[in-house]
């Protein structure tokens, strides 16, 4: 079936960045917002707006049933759902489809295979790829719990089976801390995902986190490289780059072989992100997660390859077989993207809404931003503070890093704080420069480095 028409269903700069897409290839496009986000720059680039209810996301973004019938009075083909929301709810995409629409993304069966972190560790052991050693499954008391971290020891993490974005996880260094803190996770799994369900994994220290794009059409399945994303705070991650600077060449080959065999495994098709930890001391890699998305980071991947994902999503849905051969992706220089949130970061990442008073983007060779800014704007207390992303390539790393540093002079966005300076402090770090960091670097980095300089720039004003 051909796709003439698209409903988002998805806010702020991934909206802005489907619609684009969209429009590249001719297709006609109804984005959905709250009551809250009537003016955001998504309503006022597609070519339809529909209301869908108050701004609390349940009532709106997350309401599958508000959702689907806004896309079928629309008459759309196909609902495209971004990320977060509703794009890894099975049940939504099951909906969309009894409705006679296409999902933009795997169908719901692959959506919840995958998206429950138990099972998929089950499918990726079944493809070959190596998994971090804890629980065989999930965990239905804490005896259970004790009895895993008797075999893989301490420290050992305790991890939602549903769910993402670093919510429902905890760490335990002895057994205290894991009686302590397995029924806390459980509560914020349940609260944050309607599903309790735990797992434990023995924790790699000083682990890097890799991740591989991968694409497939159902019967053909390629990856387009992998992505650094070491760089994160509360495990939400902060800074990427494409590719891994530092992973050798045959861990490269084979993390990327690994990650379609996945794919091949349960007949992937759309876009997805297979997520590992990589352990630079032994040269050894583990498959954690399979995100069944397009990711906020993906403009690295299109910067490095050329490809874009999000019309490749789109032509694939529409029934089309994969364009391009797994001969025909090539990685070329560096990219860096960097999340620039409405938050402060001298003020422990306060969320700052407010309205934007002056905008401007850098120009120049290798420079992106992908926004849902404009100047007049309100940003709406209601959602995720991520407000942009600026994204530099350059042929080499060190390349790479220079325009980023100019780049980040050139944005200029008044009248709310943003995490420029953040930003801006890690472009100009040596250990950053160096490439020396691992998952825990951000957070201790952020209590030293940045309070330091932050203090200096705090004193000097």
């Amino acid at each position: 079936m051909t796709i003439r028409s698209i409903l988002v269903a998805n806010r702020g700069e991934i909206a802005v960045r489907i619609i684009k897409a969209a429009k590249a290839l001719g297709i006609r496009t109804v984005q959905i917002h709250s009551a809250a986000d009537a003016d955001m720059l998504a309503v006022k680039l597609a070519d339809e707006a529909i209301d869908i209810g108050s701004p609390a996301p349940k009532k709106s973004y997350l309401n599958v049933e508000a959702v689907v019938n806004a896309a079928r009075a629309a008459g759309v083909d196909a609902v495209h759902p971004g990320y977060g929301f509703l794009s890894e709810n099975a049940d939504f995409a099951d909906a969309v489809e009894a409705a006679g629409m296409i999902f933009i993304g795997p169908k719901g069966d692959a959506i919840r295979l995958l998206g429950d972190k138990v099972a998929a560790r089950e499918v990726a052991a079944k493809a070959g790829l190596p998994t971090v050693p804890g629980s065989a499954g999930r965990l239905a008391t804490i005896e259970d719990a004790r009895a895993v971290a008797a075999k893989t020891g301490f420290p050992i993490m305790i991890k939602a089976a549903a769910g993402g974005g670093g919510r429902g996880i905890r760490i335990a260094a002895d057994l205290a801390d894991l009686e302590r803190h397995f029924p806390q996770a459980s509560t914020e799994a349940l609260a944050s995902f309607g599903d309790g369900g735990l797992y434990l994994e023995k924790v790699v220290t000083k682990a890097r986190h890799v991740e591989v794009q991968i694409l497939g059409d159902g019967e053909n399945f390629i990856h387009c490289f992998e992505r650094e994303c070491s760089l994160q705070r509360r495990r939400q991650k902060v800074w990427e780059e494409a590719p891994s600077f530092l992973l050798p060449g045959d861990v490269r080959t084979r993390l990327c072989e690994s990650a379609v065999a996945l794919a091949r495994e349960v007949g992937y098709r759309g876009a997805g992100t297979v997520e590992y930890l990589y352990d630079e001391s032994t040269g050894e890699f583990y498959f954690i997660e399979v995100n069944t998305r397009i990711q906020v980071e993906h403009p690295v991947t299109e910067m490095i390859t050329g490809i874009d994902l999000v019309e490749e999503m789109i032509r694939i849905a529409g029934g089309a077989p994969l364009s391009i051969r797994q001969a025909d992706v090539t990685s070329n220089g560096h990219a860096i993207e960097c999340r620039i949130n409405a938050e402060d970061p001298v003020k422990g990442f306060m969320p700052a809404p407010g309205t934007i008073s002056r905008l401007v983007a850098p120009q120049g060779e290798g420079v992106r931003f992908d926004t849902m800014l404009y100047e007049g704007y309100t940003i709406p207390p209601f959602y995720d503070s991520l407000i942009g992303k600026l994204i530099v390539w350059g042929a080499t790393r060190e390349t790479c890093l220079a325009r980023l540093r100019t780049a980040l002079e050139g944005l200029v966005i008044e009248g709310i704080p943003t995490t420029i300076p953040l930003h801006l402090a890690l472009a100009t770090d040596a250990s950053v420069a160096r490439g020396a960091f691992d998952t825990r670097f951000l957070e201790q980095w952020l209590e030293t480095e940045f309070a330091a300089k932050a203090g200096a720039t705090a004193e000097v004003a």
